[in-house]
């Protein structure tokens, strides 16, 4: 399944579903003709979703330099990453990096990720801006997102790169995690735009996981860490 590139997105999930904050500094930009002479490659980002029963929400992949972090553990998450992490809703952050100092390009997947199943999106990249960060929810939770932060790719004249790495779930720290279906879009449950910030880490950490405290039977819903494979190739 291939990506639409996109520079502007209102997307969200037909189930109404919906990491640490975007951080942009403010050093100025770089030079534009420098940018303009940057010779620019296609990197396509494979997913792929290796949880036993979670579905993830059309993920978000963006290019960029090292003054972008999508998420930070240990820092409160960005209001745009709550709503792609509570409600698989990319329009907000995909809006949020689209134009921002350091940010090459985003692009959102044309659709969800199932459990053994796999999609790719394809962003440019530069020698200057080769990181690439990802997230997409992961459905039926409260606030769990798998992601990747800055994953730098080896971009030097016609050589190709790829790399393979292992990806986590993260807890964006926005929600409590109730396990109830009256506060999870994807299912079993169906219950989209339902916030409960009382009683939430405050904070981005790794998730811990499904533990069967309300309507999600942890034998299914659970996952062990990694929940996801990514693969970043050269496309062109």
């Amino acid at each position: 399944m291939n990506s639409k590139k996109k520079n502007t997105f209102g997307t969200k999930l037909a189930l109404g579903l919906a990491a640490a904050a975007l951080m942009v500094s403010l050093a100025p930009a770089p030079d534009a003709s420098a940018q303009i002479r940057a010779p620019r490659f296609t990197a396509a980002v494979t997913i792929t979703n290796i949880t036993s029963d979670q579905i993830f929400s059309p993920p978000l992949v963006v290019s960029h330099d090292k003054r972008v972090s999508l998420f930070r553990l240990g820092a409160p998450a960005s209001e745009e990453l709550a709503a792609l992490a509570e409600d698989g809703m990319t329009g907000p952050l995909a809006d949020l990096l689209d134009g921002a100092t350091g940010v090459l390009e985003v692009a959102i997947a044309d659709g969800m990720v199932f459990p053994g199943e796999s999609v790719t999106v394809e962003v440019d990249v530069t020698p200057q801006q080769s990181l690439v960060s990802l997230a997409g929810m992961l459905v039926s939770t409260n606030d769990a997102f798998v992601g990747l932060d800055g994953v730098g790719v080896e971009v030097r004249g016609s050589r190709p790169f790829r790399l393979a790495t292992a990806a986590r779930a993260y807890d964006a720290g926005t929600e409590a995690n109730t396990e109830s279906c009256e506060h999870i879009p994807g299912p079993p449950c169906g219950s989209p735009g339902v916030r409960v910030p009382e009683g939430s880490e405050g904070y981005v950490l790794v998730h811990s996981g499904i533990h069967g405290i309300g309507d999600l039977e942890s034998s299914m819903k659970d996952w062990n860490n990694p929940v996801a494979v990514i693969t970043i190739e050269r496309a062109d």
